[in-house]
C-alpha cells in the first residue's frame, strides 16, 4: 500500500510497546451458560439471494439446535448500510441513501420473516443505537492512544470498500474492478501494534478461527506484517461522522465490524442495555463468508484488544455458493432468489438442500436440477414417504394409535439407536451438517428397508392374527419412534416438516418439546395421532422449468449486444473488445452461430485501417478494464442442434464456470480438454440455446477461415491476469 502519512501522531510509544506485550490471559474470553452467535451484516447494494440466505440459514440451525439443548441462544443478522457504494447506489436510483437502504434492508428482512428465521435482533447501521456505540468506540481507541490522524495516498476498491497495494489504474486484486486515487486526509489505526499479540492468540487459542485452510491463510497475513489501518474517509459523506471532526466518517469496516456489540448494548447508557452486553459478550461464534475472514479475524479482534475487550470464542468461515460453478454475485449476474424456491418447493427444501449438499466450510455448487433431485430422493421419497406409510398403517391396523412393541425386533433397533443419535449429535456439534444429515438419512434408509424386509401388511397363514397383531405392533412402534427420533434430530433444519411430523404423531408442539437426551421409548404407546398428511410432496416434474422461468422474469432486463466491427491486424480479422459496459450480454467466442453477424470474425471486406484505428482507438484505462485471464478447459461437449457451438467446463484456478463457443468447426470437443485458452473473464452472462455462458474465449479468424483459439507457448498459471 503505497502510503503518505502526515500530521500529529497521538499514539504514546510506550502504550504501542506494552500492547505487543501484554498477556493473552487478558484477552480471554469471559465463560457463560449463554450462547450468542452471529451473521455477518449484508451490504444493501444488492437483494438478498441464496448465497446470503445460506449464511443465515446456518445461522438459524445453530440457534434452534441450541435452544433446543435448553441454551440461552442470541441470534443476531442485519444489514450494512454505509459507505461509497451505497452513496453512488442512491444517486443512481434517484432517491436518497436513507430511503435506498430502507428499501433494501426492508427485503432482506421481509425474506427472512417469510423463512420463518428465528433472529433475536436485526440490526441496521444507521439505527441511532448503532451510531452512538460506534462514536463511543471511536473515541474509546483514540483517548487510548490508537487512533492518530495523517494523510493517504493510494487506490482504493469501491466495490470491497477497501483499500488496496496495487498501481495506480490497475485492478483490485481480489474482484477484479478498476480501483480509483485516493488522496485525503485521514484517521488511522495503529494495527501494526498488534501482529505479535495475534499471532500469539492464534497459537493460544487454534479455535478462533475455522477451518483449517483460513486460519492458515490469516497466519500467513499476518507473518506478512500488517500496515497501520485507515478508519476514516473526507471523500464520502454517507456514514458516521468523527466524533470532533465531522469532515471525516468512519471508514466502513471499522464501522461495521461494530454492529457485533452496538446491537446488544455497547455504547448505551441504559443499565438493562449494559447488563444485555455483560449478559452476551464476548460472541460465541461468528459466521462469516470465507471473502471477510481477514476482517473478522484481523482487524476486529486488534480492534477489541485495543478497546480492552474480551475477542470472540469462535471465527467460522463458509466457503461461496457457486451457481453453475461461479460465484453469485450481482456483477456476474447469476443471483438466484431464495423467494423463488419458497414459491416452488418451500423453506424445508432450501434448507435441507444448502446443509446436506455443501459440506460446510467449503465451497459449494447449486443447480435447480439438483435441488429438485435432492428434493424427491431425500425428503419425498425417503423421510416423508417413510412418515406417509407407517402413521397410514397405524391410522389403518391400530385406529390411530401408536401400539405397544413386543419382541425382539424393538430391542435390537434400540441397541443401535444411541449410536445413530450420537454420531448424528457428532456431526451437529462440529458443524459437520451434511454428515449429519447424512447419518439420520441413513436411519431412514434402514427404517424403510425394516418396513419393507417385515412387510407388516401382509397376513401369512403361518401365525395366527393375534401373533400377527403382536408382529404388526411391533414393526409399528419401532419404526415410529425410530421417526420419532429422526424428526428430533434434523428439526433445526427442517423445522416446518419436523412440526408437521410431531404434531402427526400425536406429541403437540415440537417448538415447545424437550429434545435434549434423546433415548429410545420416548413415543409413549397409546399415544393417539394427530390428522395425517403429506409432509413433502413430490415435486412436479415442470418444477425446474418453473423456478427457472420465475428467475427470468425477475431477472433485469439484458443491455443491448453492441456492433462490434472486426478490426484487421497484420491480414487477419479479431475481434475487437470494448468496454466491459458495452459487452452486457456479450459471452461468445468469434465464430459463434447464434452471435450477431457483426461479433464473429467475418470475410467481409477490410475497413480502411487508418480510418478503423483513428475512429476506434481506446485508452489504456478502457483497456485495463477488458478483464484477460488463463484458464484451463475441463470439459468439451457439442451442443445438440448446434452446428458451431461447444459448450466448454473451463477452470480458473479460482473457480470454474461454464462457457459456450462457437469454435466446433475448427475443433473437436476431445482435442480440447486440457488445453489453456485466454477469456474475457469479466463479461455479464448471456443464455445461449437455453444454457448459459459466463465468459468469452479468445479467438481470431484468418479471412474467409475458421476461428483459431489464442493460446500461449509457455506454461503460463491457470487463473493469471493478462496484462
Amino acid at each position: 500500500m503505497a502510503l503518505r502519512r502526515s500530521g500529529e501522531r497521538t499514539h504514546p510509544v510506550k502504550i504501542v510497546k506494552e500492547e505487543s506485550n501484554r498477556k493473552i490471559a487478558h484477552l480471554l474470553p469471559r465463560m457463560s451458560n449463554k450462547f450468542y452467535l452471529t451473521t455477518p451484516i449484508y451490504y444493501v447494494n444488492a437483494r438478498p439471494h441464496i448465497g446470503t440466505t445460506y449464511t443465515t440459514v446456518v445461522a438459524d440451525v445453530i440457534a434452534r439446535r441450541k435452544r433446543g439443548l435448553g441454551e440461552d441462544t442470541f441470534f443476531l443478522t442485519g444489514t450494512d448500510e454505509h459507505g461509497q457504494k451505497i452513496q453512488r447506489s442512491a444517486e443512481k436510483a434517484n432517491c436518497s441513501p436513507q430511503e435506498f437502504t430502507d428499501q433494501v434492508s426492508a427485503q432482506f428482512r421481509a425474506l427472512w420473516d417469510r423463512m420463518g428465521l428465528t433472529y433475536d435482533d436485526f440490526i441496521r447501521t444507521t439505527e441511532p443505537r448503532h451510531k452512538r456505540g460506534v462514536a463511543k468506540l471511536f473515541t474509546l481507541l483514540k483517548d487510548r492512544g490508537y487512533i492518530y490522524k495523517g494523510s493517504y495516498t493510494g487506490q482504493y476498491c469501491v466495490s470491497d470498500e477497501a483499500f488496496v497495494d496495487v498501481p495506480p489504474g490497475a485492478p483490485c486484486p481480489d474482484c477484479g474492478r478498476i480501483t480509483e486515487t485516493v488522496n485525503e486526509e485521514n484517521y488511522f489505526f495503529k494495527l501494526s501494534a498488534f501482529e505479535r499479540t495475534l499471532l500469539e492468540y492464534y497459537d493460544a487459542h487454534p479455535e478462533f478461527i475455522r477451518p483449517e485452510t483460513r486460519r492458515n491463510e490469516v497466519i500467513s497475513f499476518v507473518k506478512a506484517g500488517l500496515k497501520d489501518l485507515s478508519v476514516s474517509r473526507t471523500s464520502v459523506k454517507w456514514g458516521i461522522p468523527v466524533p470532533g471532526d465531522e469532515k471525516h466518517v468512519i471508514y466502513v469496516w471499522m464501522e461495521a465490524l461494530a454492529n457485533y456489540i452496538t446491537a446488544i448494548g455497547y455504547g448505551s447508557d441504559d443499565p438493562a442495555d449494559k447488563a444485555n452486553f455483560e449478559r452476551y459478550w464476548p460472541a460465541d461464534l461468528h459466521i462469516v463468508g470465507k471473502e471477510i475472514t481477514r476482517f473478522h479475524c484481523v482487524y476486529w479482534p486488534a480492534i477489541l484488544m485495543a478497546a480492552g475487550l474480551p475477542l470472540p470464542k469462535s471465527v467460522v468461515a463458509h466457503g461461496w455458493l457457486l451457481f453453475e460453478e461461479s460465484k453469485m454475485s450481482k456483477s456476474r449476474g447469476n443471483i438466484v432468489r431464495a423467494e423463488t424456491i419458497l414459491d416452488v418447493l418451500g423453506a424445508d427444501a432450501l434448507r435441507y438442500f444448502l446443509l446436506r449438499e455443501i459440506v460446510f466450510g467449503q465451497d459449494g455448487s447449486f443447480s435447480f436440477d439438483a435441488l429438485v433431485q435432492r428434493y424427491n430422493s431425500d425428503l419425498a421419497n425417503g423421510y416423508g414417504n417413510l412418515v406417509s406409510r407407517t402413521l397410514t398403517m397405524i391410522g389403518k391396523y391400530f385406529d390411530g394409535v401408536v401400539p405397544e412393541a413386543v419382541g425382539i425386533q424393538a430391542d435390537s433397533m434400540a441397541t443401535e439407536a444411541p449410536n445413530a443419535i450420537a454420531a448424528v449429535t457428532r456431526s451437529l456439534d462440529s458443524l459437520d451438517f451434511s454428515r449429519a444429515l447424512e447419518g439420520a438419512w441413513a436411519i431412514v434408509a434402514a427404517v424403510d428397508g425394516y418396513l419393507t424386509a417385515s412387510a407388516p401388511w401382509k397376513q401369512p397363514e403361518s401365525i395366527s392374527e393375534e401373533q400377527q397383531r403382536a408382529f404388526r405392533a411391533t414393526v409399528l412402534y419401532t419404526a415410529a419412534e425410530s421417526i420419532r427420533i429422526i424428526t428430533a434430530l434434523v428439526y433445526p433444519v427442517i423445522p416446518d416438516a419436523a412440526a408437521k411430523v410431531w404434531t402427526q404423531l400425536g406429541l403437540g408442539d415440537i417448538h415447545k418439546a424437550d429434545l435434549k437426551n434423546l433415548t429410545w421409548g420416548g413415543l409413549e404407546p397409546g399415544t393417539k395421532l394427530g390428522e395425517i398428511g403429506p409432509v413433502f410432496p413430490r415435486a412436479e416434474k415442470d418444477a425446474i422449468t418453473r423456478m427457472q422461468e420465475i428467475e427470468q422474469s425477475n431477472a433485469p432486463s439484458e443491455s443491448k449486444v453492441p456492433v462490434i466491427a472486426p478490426m484487421p491486424v497484420e491480414g487477419t480479422n479479431t475481434v475487437a473488445l470494448p468496454a466491459p459496459a458495452e459487452m452486457a450480454g456479450l459471452a461468445v467466442a468469434a465464430g459463434d452461430e447464434s452471435a450477431p453477424p457483426s461479433i464473429a470474425a467475418s470475410p467481409a471486406a477490410s475497413p480502411d485501417p487508418v480510418t478503423a484505428l483513428g475512429s476506434d482507438k481506446i485508452t489504456i484505462d478502457d483497456f485495463l478494464k477488458v478483464e484477460l485471464r488463463v484458464a484451463q478447459i475441463k470439459v468439451a461437449e457439442r451442443v445438440p442442434k448446434a452446428d458451431k457451438l461447444l459448450r466448454l467446463e473451463v477452470d480458473l484456478g479460482y473457480e470454474q464456470r461454464q462457457i459456450l463457443a462457437g469454435i466446433a468447426e475448427s475443433y473437436t470437443a476431445e482435442s480440447l480438454v486440457g488445453r489453456k485458452v485466454v477469456i474475457v473473464a469479466n463479461l455479464a452472462p448471456r443464455k445461449l440455446r437455453g444454457l448459459e455462458s459466463n465468459g468469452m474465449i479468445v479467438a481470431a479468424s484468418l479471412e474467409g477461415d475458421k476461428p483459431v483459439l489464442a493460446g500461449f507457448l509457455e506454461d503460463v498459471e491457470i487463473g493469471a491476469r493478462l496484462k
